[in-house]
Parts: C-alpha cells; structure tokens; sequence
C-alpha cells in the first residue's frame, strides 16, 4: 500500500460481510492557494504546509478532528481537538466513508508557484491516487483546493490538475469539490468536477462547513452512483463581472442578500445546491470571473436555478461599494489621527498578503514615519505587518532592548519609496510557525530615521552606535521572517502587543477579519499601490473576456444560451 495513500480504515471494512451497503472510498487531495499574478513574489515550497497521508489530512478537518481553525486566517488547522472534539454530523460523516489521502499542499495567498514545485507535487497527487485506485477503486474524490492558484506557465492550475487526476482515476469516478467563493470556475474544473460548491460568506465564516457539506454531498452521491444511481444534474453561468472582495463583502448589500437567497433556492425540489463564485480580481487570466454553478436531480429546475441567480448578480452590477469608507492613505491618516475613536485602523489593501500581495510595501509605513503627530509621540501607532527576514535577524542578533539601524521592507515588491531607513529600539521578539521570527520594533527619532541610512547598499541592517539617546516616538512596526497576515488577537499577544493598544493601527489587510473588526472603533480602507490594488483598471488586465464590469460601463444580461450543463447520467 502506498505511503501516502494508506487508508485510516482497512479496505475490507469498506465492504461488510452482513449485507449492509459497502462505503464508498474516497480520495482526497488538493493545493490550496489563490495567487497574484500581479505582485514580483513568488510562492514556493516554503510557503506551504504540506500534510501526507489519509489520517494527517483528516486530520486538517475540525469537524473531523475537532481542531480549533476559524476557516479563513492561514495557516495549518490545530492538530489535536483543542477545539472542543469533532461535531456529531463530522463523526457521522468519518464514519460514513473509507477515505484515501494522498497530498494536501496549503499556504498564505501570495505569487505564482513555481512550476517546478507544483510539477512535483502534481506527480505525487497522480501517483499516489493512482496507487490507491489500483488498491481499490475508488468511488469519488474529494479536491480540496482554494480555486486561484496561478502556476508558472499555466492559465487554468486547478484545471490542469484536475485534468491529470482524471487520467489517473478514470472518468467514472465521482469527483467533488468545494472552494473559496474567490476561486475561478473554468470549463475545465466545470467539466472535470460533478460537484461544486463554495463559501457563502466573507469573510469565510463558513469555510469548514462548506467542505463538510461539499464532502457530504460527494459521499452520499458517490454511493448512489456506484450502485447504479445517476450523477447530479449540473449547470453553469458566467456573469462577466470581476471585482474585489473589498467590495463583495457579504457584511453589506448587495452580496449580504445575494448570498443570504442562497438555503433558499437549495430548498427547492430538484436542487441540492447553488454557488456564486466572486472569482479572483488578482489574476489576469481568461478563467477570472463570477461564476454560478447549480447541480441536483431535477434537470430543468438546475438550469432555471442557475439562470436566476446569474441574473440577480447582473441586475446588481453597479450596486457593488466598498465594505468601508475610502481615501489615500494620506487621507485615511488624517481622518484617523483627528477622530476621537480609538483604535481607528486603516487597512493597507494594495499589499494585502492574504490576497497575494508581497507583504513589504513601505507606502504607508514611510508616511507614518514622517507624521509629525507620530513622531512627537503624541500619537501612537501601530503598523503591522512587513515580511523582512534580514531586519528581523538583525533585531534578533540586537536582543530586546537593542538599538540599531534598519531598512525596512521593500525587499520583494521594490516600489515607492522603496526599503525605509529607521532607527529602532528592540521592543519584543517571538517565533511562530506563521511569522518564523518576528519583531516589534520602536522607532526612534534619530539615526536612520532621519535620513542617515546605515545598513549599505545591500540594505543590510546593522547595530548602529550613537543612538543611546535617541527618543521613542509613537510608532511601532512589525517585521516578520515569513509572509503573514495578522488577523488574529494571539498574534499580537505573542509581541505583547493589543489590537487595541494604540491610537492607529494600520494593517496589510483588505476587509477586516473578524478579530480585527470587533476590535477597531473605527475603519477605513485606503486605496494603497501593490500587487493586489483595489483599482482593478490601473493594474492592466489585458487576458480577461471583455466586456466586463469594471473595465466596461456595461455588460450584456445573462441569456439560456450562456448556461453550460451536463451530469445525469449513470456510470
């Protein structure tokens, strides 16, 4: 039996002796990342955390495990059942299958993957469920996957993917997927998937319960087909509109009652479920665009369903705002520092990681260096946070209490103004699976943050003398080994920090998370440069179908002739 294929429970358990219907055996397997094609990093092994073999997969469930992992922050799910043990229905569901994991590749949003990397891992997902077909055929298989990762070289990854799976399992296999509602649904993954779901908020409350539903319903489907049932009958609409989530929040109208319809229309008779996907704004790739997918039993009632949907989205086309109030960072600054709401954030949406931005932008953090309110110490600031592994060591080497000369960020995405000169003072210094080693950093008024730049022309950082008495000034920056996105109060916690601890916290975030809104008084999105923009138009698009929202003023109204089906036969 292959190593990264060995079932928790044997095959033989998969097919009793007492004339109970056998469990179907399901694979599982996926790469899960949505990728910027327009941001300089570029995503590689490093960035993942990669589980092998069926009972680690599983593991990666809370409804299996019973870990604690709110669904949408990065990073692995907790690997033991701190979270309470696994639900009633997740028992029900392990116990309704024999599964076969092979490979489960995760990690933070960020650029392209390398193509090597992915090559690799695709070989291993195809050998190994292979192997585990051969062992045992498989009834379905379960992609877990993200829906926008862009690979190297590849305009559709997840349909490459998928495509090579399929030559390995066979076309008769059940296949099931369910996704973040900022994937992509191409012809392809429509054509190779029997099943898809997605999300039904942002943020993604509902990230665990969608792959419980979306592995629940590929079970009870897989079953049914393999004793001589039909397949689900499936339909797809594309609605040429590509926006950013910053704008589809379903904390807000119009997506808060387009997707609060959704239980709705699945009650129907015939339907077992209908998805919107938003699609990835940050890819520049034919595939890119909202998407609605139906399936159930009844043929009619799937392709009238999804035309529905598909029409409520297109006569909601110009209604789609900003999930909070707008500006330049300049102008998000003064409105923070005059407001009497304390913490007032300001998200840094162009170089938010958890879209794909590279995470060391120093747009924002060289004017919060210069504000004079900040640098008196009149008012505190927090910004957080800059992937910068040669400060961090740097601060590291100084110790808490260290003093030295930095550079600051601009390592990956070079832009405007570039790595920021600071002189600074060790405040706290921790190490974590999603930082690697981090550092709260004190700016000091004095050295480098005067101009005096010390660490060269490799932007290294170095121990600087002179700078005993140097004063503290009102902002604290974060710099982190690893690429992150800090939206969770423990984070700040292991610096000693407080999401509520300073006047203006600015973060590299789109929306809020929902730590993050419960802690900020106030908020406001500034319309920052980086790889993920929230001014689509200016990042240059040229691959994407035209027209599209917001590119052109209008688009054409969806039509029967623009539903793609298929499903409803036997296998």
């Amino acid at each position: 039996m292959s190593a990264t294929s060995q079932s928790t429970h044997p095959a033989e358990a998969a097919h009793p002796s007492d004339g109970t219907p056998p469990r179907p055996r399901i694979g599982i397997a996926g790469i899960a990342i949505e990728s910027s094609t327009f941001t300089p990093y570029r995503s590689g092994a490093d960035d993942f955390e990669v589980r092998r073999g069926t009972a680690a997969i599983l593991d990666r469930y809370p409804f299996f495990s019973g870990a604690e992992d709110r669904g949408s922050a990065p990073g692995p799910a907790a690997s033991s059942g701190i979270g309470g043990g696994p639900s009633a229905s997740g028992r029900a569901l392990r116990e309704a299958a024999e599964y076969a994991g092979v490979l489960h590749a995760r990690a933070l949003p960020g650029g392209q993957l390398a193509r090597d990397v992915y090559e690799g891992w695709k070989q291993e997902i195809v050998e190994g469920l292979a192997a585990a077909h051969a062992e045992a055929p498989l009834d379905g298989f379960f992609f877990d996957i993200h829906g926008a990762m862009s690979v190297e070289g590849l305009e559709d990854a997840e349909g490459d993917l998928l495509t090579a799976i399929r030559g390995a399992i066979g076309p008769d296999v059940v296949v099931g997927t369910a996704m973040d509602l900022h994937g992509n649904v191409s012809h392809t993954l429509f054509e190779g998937c029997d099943l898809l779901t997605c999300y039904r908020h942002a943020p993604h409350i509902d990230a665990w319960e969608t792959r419980e539903r979306g592995l629940r319903d590929l079970v009870e489907t897989a079953a049914r087909v393999r004793d001589g049932g039909t397949l689900p009958h499936k339909a797809l609409v594309h609605v040429p509109i590509l926006l950013p989530g910053e704008k589809t929040s379903t904390r807000i109208e119009p997506a808060r009652t387009i997707y609060g319809g959704i239980p709705a229309i699945t009650q129907r008779e015939g339907i077992t479920d209908i998805s919107y996907w938003i699609g990835f704004a940050w890819a520049d790739q034919p595939r890119c665009q909202a998407a609605i997918v139906a399936f159930g039993d009844d043929e009619a009632a799937v392709r009238a369903a999804a035309l529905e949907l598909a029409g409520t989205v297109w006569q909601a086309r110009h209604d789609f705002e900003f999930v909070a109030p707008t500006g330049t960072f300049e102008e998000c600054l003064d409105q923070a520092i005059a407001s009497p709401a304390r913490p007032f954030w300001i998200s840094d949406s162009g170089d938010n990681p958890g879209a794909g931005g590279a995470d060391d932008t120093t747009y924002c953090l060289s004017r919060l260096a210069a504000r004079e309110e900040i640098r008196s110490g009149a008012v505190s600031a927090l910004m957080v946070s800059l992937v910068d592994p040669v400060s961090t060591d740097a601060a590291w080497e100084a110790g808490v209490g260290g003093r030295l000369d930095v550079q600051v960020g601009g390592r990956i995405d070079a832009r405007d103004p570039g790595p920021v000169p600071l002189a600074v003072e060790v405040a706290a210094l921790d190490e974590s699976g999603p930082t690697g080693r981090s550092a709260a950093l004190r700016v000091l008024d004095g050295g480098a943050s005067n101009g005096a730049a010390s660490g060269g022309s490799d932007g290294a950082s170095r121990a600087a003398s002179g700078l005993e008495d140097a004063v503290p000034t009102g902002l604290t920056v974060v710099a982190t080994a690893r690429r992150s996105q800090w939206a969770r109060h423990e984070m700040f916690e292991r610096l000693g920090l407080s999401m509520t601890g300073f006047d203006v916290v600015t973060v590299k975030m789109g929306y809020l998370e929902p730590d993050q809104y419960e802690a900020a008084a106030d908020w406001l999105l500034a319309l920052t440069p980086g790889g993920v923009d929230q001014d689509l138009v200016r990042l240059g698009h040229s691959r994407i179908p035209r027209p599209m929202i917001p590119f052109d003023a209008e688009i054409p109204a969806p039509s029967p002739s623009d539903v793609r089906t298929g499903g409803g036969t036997t296998r």
